[in-house]
């Protein structure tokens, strides 16, 4: 049965973010990439995997801050 389109697993999430399967596992026992265990395995909600990679966008400076030009003066 495959797992539900919502719920990924630690390999996915690598594809999904270009980097090594063990790195994702590393950053969700850390608290740094938001994921849940079930039993000795990791899982994501692919609605938080999104959120994680918009918030590591980085905006140019004034950009997505809030202030605006005239504010930042």
């Amino acid at each position: 049965m495959a797992p539900p389109k919502n719920i990924l697993e630690p390999e996915e999430v690598a594809e999904m973010l270009r980097i090594h399967v063990r790195t994702v596992k590393i950053l969700a026992g850390q608290g740094k990439l938001p994921g849940f265990r079930v039993g000795n395995q990791w899982r994501f909600r692919r609605s938080d995997i999104d959120k994680y990679i918009e918030q590591q966008i980085q905006h140019p400076t004034g950009q997505g801050s809030g202030e605006s030009e005239e504010d930042a003066a």
